[in-house]
């Protein structure tokens, strides 16, 4: 991913603010690593930190129309843009970029052609015949994005909050699926599929539609110029992401060229635990679950670039939309469990979507996510939910419609044992050892005293486990401001739940913890009801998977 920053009508053209300008773009290098670039018209700036993906050497940014009237600052990935330049025919384009798109689209359609791409991006676009300009983020919300606003005025925009957060007066995350122009002075939602507005839907399930779907969805982000990779946890979701890159890619010139790769990594508990303060700063959040997750993502990553790897495919978003949290056992029937995936995808960028683009940005390296392909979203959540309902009387388990679409007898993409393995989620899946040894580290560091004035030392989301409170604490030295903190959601959670599913089971009220083994009377290692709070020690996280390759493809496995 590449970053992006933006000042517009800051009322300062001066030297002093260049500087300024390109010193907060600096602290968003990590994420784009190759080149960086800054445009500056009157008191308006757009810089860019790019990670090259597509046309390595001509697609450097901020880019223009013809005349330059137009410039643009992206990050992300335009799946459709070979499709969107033949609606431009009359239009020159200066790169071969996929983002180049989009300053011609803007020329042709106005405001109103974000919903023309097919993709992951954040863009800030000015218009320098009226200095107005609009900012928009992709549908879900993979990329991340963030606004503020200056006593002076001006409007920030940010890949992540530590570009804006030492100069605004207020800024906050800015909402997936959404436009922000100057012209109206605020927001509005571009993105609006049938789903949500949580209607439940009748359309019959179908298993060869659903895979086409999702084949789709895999094929078209195997779009690079620059050599890429599969991550793979060894669970479902990843697993039927690289077994479709695999086909995709037999007999072709990458797998030729590449052949079979092996590459085994092993990450200790220190290992982890010395990297949470890097960790927090990178994904800038105080969530228990995600900073559980995103730590041995975080490693992992930089393991993944130092190969030369510098894109992967993720498995992220398939829980939220076919309802895989174990929790989802106890839904009580299909319009809940229905609404329950609806409110599970429209927070993703706030949990999985930050993990998988923070963690992996950190290091210079891009995630795609092809679970949360627009299409492929319409596709399952058009699906009547009473197919996506686990019923273990009759051998459906958890995402039992994406499992059966992949059953394949005389061409199998995966074998039986991993097609209907149980769900693991990612923060326990890397081993269970790994959460029980930041439980007792964090217990040494925050005593009942700390914990007993909790709720006046943090009275907005006040941490109930000392886990909470640690990573709160290191939050905080990093991003002290009061709009920081709100950009991280609260409330109870169970296996990860939302706080209105915690309502389906009265026993979870009293075991809220985001672990999949707090899922009581469904996980195969469910915590004692007693004791699901122990802290035993441990000296190694067991399990991180090891590295092998497909051919052209890096697969963690």
């Amino acid at each position: 991913m590449c970053g992006i920053l933006a000042v517009l009508g800051c009322s300062d053209d001066s030297q002093a603010k260049r500087v300024r300008v390109l010193e907060l773009s600096r602290r968003l290098k990590h994420r784009g690593p190759d080149w960086s670039g800054l445009y500056q018209h009157g008191d308006c700036y757009l810089a860019h930190q790019r990670l090259a993906i597509i046309d390595p050497a001509s697609g450097d940014q901020p880019l223009f129309n013809e005349d330059k009237s137009v410039v643009v600052t992206v990050n992300g990935e335009i799946y459709n843009h070979e499709e969107l330049r033949k609606k431009l025919a009359n239009h020159k384009f200066r790169t071969g970029s996929d983002c180049d798109v989009i300053a011609h689209l803007y020329e042709q359609y106005g405001e109103d052609f974000v919903d023309m791409l097919d993709g992951i991006f954040s863009f800030v676009l000015l218009d320098t015949r009226d200095n107005s300009f609009i900012v928009a983020r992709d549908a879900i919300g993979v990329t991340s994005l963030y606004i503020g606003w200056g006593l002076d005025g001006s409007v920030w925009i940010s890949s992540e909050l530590k570009g804006l957060n030492d100069d605004c007066e207020h800024f906050e995350s800015f909402p997936p699926g959404h436009l922000y122009s100057s012209k109206s002075g605020g927001f509005r939602r571009w993105y609006n599929p049938p789903w949500f507005s949580e209607a439940i839907p009748s359309v019959p399930y179908d298993p060869l539609i659903l895979r086409r779907a999702f084949e789709n969805a895999v094929t078209k982000r195997l779009m690079t110029d620059v050599p890429f990779g599969v991550l793979l946890s060894g669970g479902l979701d990843s697993s039927l992401v690289a077994s479709i890159t695999a086909r995709y890619l037999a007999g072709t010139k990458a797998a030729k060229h590449w052949g079979a790769q092996l590459h085994s990594f092993c990450v200790g508990l220190e290992d982890g635990i010395d990297a949470i303060e890097d960790v927090i700063y990178h994904i800038e959040t105080y969530d228990v679950t995600t900073i559980r997750a995103s730590t041995p993502m975080f490693l992992m990553s930089r393991k993944i670039k130092s190969l030369g790897v510098k894109m992967v495919i993720s498995g992220e978003g398939s829980d939220e939309i076919f309802g895989g949290y174990l929790y989802f056992h106890k839904a009580p029937n299909k319009d809940e469990f229905h609404r329950e995936t609806c409110r599970k995808i429209k927070a993703l960028h706030q949990y999985d979507c930050l993990r998988a683009n923070k963690a992996t940005s950190a290091w210079g390296l891009e995630a795609q996510v092809p679970f949360l392909d627009k299409e492929f979203i319409n596709v399952a959540m058009s699906i009547d939910p009473e197919a996506k309902m686990i019923k273990n009387d009759e051998g459906r388990i958890e995402k039992w419609v994406l499992r059966r679409a992949f059953d394949e007898e005389e061409h199998p993409y995966l074998p039986k044992h991993i097609l209907y393995r149980q769900k693991e989620q990612f923060s326990d899946g890397v081993g269970y050892s790994w959460i029980d040894g930041l439980k007792a580290h964090t217990a040494r560091h925050v005593t009942d005293k700390m914990m007993s004035n909790a709720s006046f030392i943090f009275p907005h989301n006040t941490p109930t486990t000392k886990e909470a409170y640690y990573y709160r604490m290191i939050f905080e030295r990093f991003f002290p401001q009061n709009s920081a903190r709100l950009t991280v959601p609260g409330g109870a959670s169970v296996a990860c739940s939302t706080a209105k599913a915690v309502e389906w089971d009265a026993a979870w009220k009293n075991n809220l913890d985001p672990s999949g083994r707090a899922a009581l009377g469904v996980h195969l290692s469910a915590y004692d009801a007693e004791t699901h709070l122990s802290n035993k020690p441990s000296k190694v996280i067991d399990s991180i998977p090891r590295m092998m390759d497909f051919p052209g493809v890096a697969i963690q496995s």
